[in-house]
């Protein structure tokens, strides 16, 4: 039986606001025009690569001084555009208003508190990702953190996972893990959680976040 559910956080309960359009916007206030097309292509080239096996090995997750040093190496991919553009991307990365929840985040998280499910965050990060959860509101579901960079562990480390368990009070046979990324998220599998990896989605369209209520009811 699931008693608690545990989230990634970046692409699995929100998406950055809009996404290659930061490019854009960056380059047309420096009256240096961008294609979209080309905008879009940096964009996507930039997050496939940030989510290889060579730069999660780099460990960017577990201080905010390797997390803004990384990131912005991986967003100067951009500087080709605008130099200096890197930078200014990796302001956008970390600035919790530009964080914005799936259409099907809110319903998913109220109706897993209306069923008294208790929910947790397990989450790489080098900032703290609370900050965008509460700009919304939201940080009232979220009963557990577990940030890389507070633990000094990055998924897959199955620690984190124990820990969200722990601070849960559920066993991790009991829990849920739901992500975006199997190399890291699905390091709860070896700690013995039932894990949900969702494909990417089109920019706007839902997670696919409604399917647990029914998994939880048994539908």
């Amino acid at each position: 039986m699931i008693r608690a559910v545990l989230f990634d956080f970046g692409d699995t309960l929100f998406r950055r606001a809009g996404e290659a359009q930061g490019i854009v916007e960056i380059a047309e206030r420096h009256d240096c025009p961008v294609d979209p097309d080309a905008a879009r292509a940096i964009w996507t080239e930039i997050h496939e690569r940030a989510k290889s096996p060579g730069e999660i090995a780099l460990a960017r997750d577990l201080s905010p001084e390797a997390h803004r040093r990384e990131w912005t190496r991986l967003f100067s991919m951009a500087d080709v555009v605008l130099p200096g553009m890197g930078r200014a991307l990796y302001e956008r990365e970390t600035d919790p208003n530009l964080w914005v929840p799936y259409p099907d985040t809110v319903p998913c998280l109220e109706a897993l508190r209306a069923l008294g499910v208790p929910m947790g965050v397990v989450s790489d990060t080098g900032w703290d990702i609370r900050s965008v959860f509460s700009v919304r509101g939201l940080d009232r579901f979220i009963d557990a953190w577990v940030l890389s960079f507070e633990h000094g562990a990055v998924k897959p480390a199955g620690i984190l996972f124990e820990l969200a368990c722990e601070e849960l009070g559920v066993s991790p046979g009991e829990a849920l893990m739901v992500g975006d990324n199997s190399m890291t998220d699905g390091g709860a599998v070896a700690v013995g959680i039932p894990t949900i990896i969702f494909p990417q989605v089109a920019e706007g369209a839902p997670r696919g976040l409604s399917c647990l209520e029914r998994i939880l009811c048994g539908d």
